[in-house]
């Protein structure tokens, strides 16, 4: 085991957890990571294994069949699978922040309803808050519901959904204007929806239709999608928390679980990238002795190790916060922040280190390249982690004057 970023405090049945986690990486999923991420496969071999080891029920409470482990389990167990493949990570990540949502802020019919089949693995959830021209302004949703009757009706299209195609179960905010008259604040007329669909693409349900997959840089394997609603009906008991008006602050709780997340992959990414890097850097040889002999390597090698421990640190400091019940967005945004800024870096030296093999597609490296970058976007960009940060620090830190 790695002497980097390990994790002090841990209980015996964390240990045990991350441990067989780690083996099924080395077994199951390194080997067979990039060959499937250059076709683009889905890795359903994989998913069916961590169906098996119970991971979709890592966080679920034990009365829903889950194994009622904290956030912060569940983020080493995010960090050892992006280590192997960052795609495989992504599919549990959504499926995740739905099952949180549910479990905080659902109603006691709608976790009997969805939180033991969630557990089990044979539902798998997504999460939709992105649109076409949303970007980061949450505040811009257009995609609308309609009350009608003891159903609403849903119109719009969203963006951006991690395992879009092969959930059944997506988690969507949409403006809700029942209630709330002209003029109340955007963040206090949105709702989330629970939808529940067929898994594939087309239309998975009357006036739902899952177009196809977006053709992306990296992260392949999962799909990412859009999300068309044209007349979608939903039955008002499918209202996250039975109430309108909720949604944002309850997606923004299931994002917060999303950015350690979102750290998480980017220290696994980074320490697989290490891993690579001093692995080849004392194969290569070069004027007479291994290129890890030379100085220059050797600084490269030591600021990756650092940068691994730094946001391996402040990944488990956002997670134990989250677990301690106090608020974590600060320590959340400055994990993902650091740990997705880093994992780029880390990443390009081990790609440097390689020198013009890292350009070939027979060296993990080149896969590890392009997959990076997601993670500088996902779940709000560096330019927002720094926002939420410098508003909490002024709040922390005000000036009596």
């Amino acid at each position: 085991m790695s002497r980097l970023a390990q994790t002090h405090g841990l209980t015996d049945v964390q240990r045990e957890i991350l441990s067989t986690v780690r083996d099924f990486v080395d077994k199951e999923i390194i080997p067979v990571a990039t060959e499937l991420e250059h076709r683009d496969e889905y890795p359903q071999d994989i998913v069916d294994g961590l169906k098996e080891l119970g991971l979709f029920g890592l966080m679920i409470p034990e009365e829903y069949g889950g194994l009622g482990e904290s956030l912060l389990t569940y983020a080493l167990c995010v960090e050892e699978i992006a280590r192997g493949w960052m795609s495989v990570s992504g599919i549990i990540n959504t499926h995740f922040i739905v099952a949180y949502m549910l479990k905080q802020h659902g109603t006691a019919e709608q976790k009997d309803h969805f939180l033991p089949r969630m557990a089990a693995g044979d539902i798998r959830g997504a999460f939709s808050m992105s649109e076409p021209a949303l970007g980061s302004d949450v505040s811009a949703i257009s995609s609308k519901a309609v009350r009608d009757g003891e159903e609403y009706v849903l119109n719009g299209q969203k963006m951006w959904l991690t395992n879009g195609g092969t959930s059944s179960l997506v988690a969507v905010l949409v403006r809700s204007d029942e209630g709330h008259p002209e003029g109340t604040a955007p963040h206090k007329s949105m709702t989330t929806f629970l939808v529940e669909k067929e898994p594939g693409f087309g239309e998975v349900r009357p006036g739902l239709t899952i177009p196809g997959k977006i053709d992306k840089m990296g992260y392949k394997g999962v799909d990412t999608t859009e999300l068309i609603m044209d007349g979608l009906r939903i039955p008002a008991n499918r209202v996250l928390g039975g109430v309108t008006g909720r949604g944002f602050y309850q997606m923004m709780d299931g994002v917060e679980v999303g950015r350690v997340n979102v750290a998480a992959r980017g220290c696994g990414v980074a320490q697989r990238a290490f891993e690579l890097g001093v692995q080849y850097a004392q194969q290569r040889h070069t004027f007479g002795k291994q290129i890890a002999q030379h100085q220059a390597i050797q600084f490269k090698l030591a600021e990756m190790a650092t940068k691994v421990e730094a946001a391996h640190a402040m990944m488990v400091n956002a997670a134990r916060k989250k677990d301690s019940g106090e608020r974590n967005d600060l320590e959340a945004g400055m994990a993902k922040y650091l740990a997705s800024e880093y994992c780029k870096e880390v990443v390009e030296d081990a790609f440097r280190i390689h020198g013009g093999y890292g350009f070939s597609k027979e060296y993990e490296i080149e896969r590890l390249y392009r997959e990076a970058p997601m993670l500088l976007i996902g779940e709000g960009t560096a330019e927002i982690q720094k926002m939420i940060i410098g508003r909490r620090l002024l709040e922390e830190y005000r000036f009596q004057g």
